[in-house]
């Protein structure tokens, strides 16, 4: 019996006016995940290969996607950044900011909770914004400073709203149960780069890193300007700036909000 994943990846279902970097490189990364779907069963595309830039292990799925964006950013010349490859300089003011393959080991299992995340920095600004659901085609786009056709849910309150959160871990579990107990759903759905553009479309109410520094600027960086737009917040549960940074070392807590009274009070919890 195969153990391959049988059913088709869509082609994502791009809005008008995406810049065209960072459409190529969602339309590749759609490509690539499709491709490697036919070609490889589960365990291989769950294989770990290599260590990423940011020192956590590689997939087979990942470093395929990841390949097939550094060719379309290189096609578009602009730089890129990204969770594998780390900065990959194209002699352009231009970079782009990804996350190839958001819930990988979602992905590599054949669960469909996995996305493709870009940003647009020009000089380390971030300027615009995509997230792409591989196994639905879905699209949120937005840029920085113009409204969008989404809304959050405007919630302003813990009590009662439905969060999604990473799983416990031994140093966060404190801080997990804290949301958990004031929250009135709680979701883990593996996918931060999803699970912020279901914040931004109102779906649900919020995410967090609950304190165990887990993101890298990928995984936030489409939060960073698609919640805002949709009159949501994103920041750290410390209080650190999110900067676009190269260095991938550097870690935070995010938490996306529907607002920010509800970001802050997320914050708050988390922190004790």
């Amino acid at each position: 019996m195969s153990t391959k994943i049988a059913w088709p990846v869509p082609e994502p279902e791009l809005p008008e006016g995406v810049h065209d970097a960072l459409a190529a490189a969602a339309r590749a990364a759609s490509a690539a995940y499709a491709a490697a779907r036919r070609r490889f069963t589960r365990d291989e595309l769950a294989e770990e290969i290599a260590d990423g830039a940011d020192g956590t292990p590689t997939m087979r799925v990942d470093q395929l996607v990841e390949d097939a964006i550094a060719g379309a950013a290189a096609q578009s010349r602009v730089n890129l950044l990204s969770e594998e490859a780390g900065f990959v300089d194209n002699g352009s003011a231009v970079t782009l900011v990804v996350d190839p393959m958001d819930g990988s080991a979602n992905a590599a299992a054949g669960v469909p909770l996995c996305c493709f995340g870009g940003v647009v920095a020009v000089d380390g600004r971030p300027t615009e914004a995509l997230t792409t659901w591989l196994d639905t085609g879905r699209a949120w786009h937005a840029v920085a400073g113009r409204p969008v056709r989404y809304r959050t849910s405007g919630r302003t309150r813990v009590k009662g709203a439905a969060v999604s959160m990473l799983r416990p871990k031994p140093a966060s579990a404190d801080a997990w149960w804290r949301v958990e107990q004031t929250a009135g759903r709680v979701r883990i759905l593996s996918s931060t780069v999803l699970e912020a553009a279901l914040v931004a479309e109102g779906s649900t109410d919020a995410f967090c890193d609950p304190g165990s520094d887990t993101h890298r600027i990928v995984d936030l960086a489409a939060a960073m300007v698609t919640v805002p737009a949709a009159g949501g917040a994103v920041l750290d549960a410390r209080g650190r700036p999110l900067e676009i940074d190269p260095d991938l070392r550097r870690r935070w807590s995010g938490v996306v909000a529907a607002s920010l009274p509800l970001a802050e009070e997320l914050a708050a919890l988390v922190t004790g």
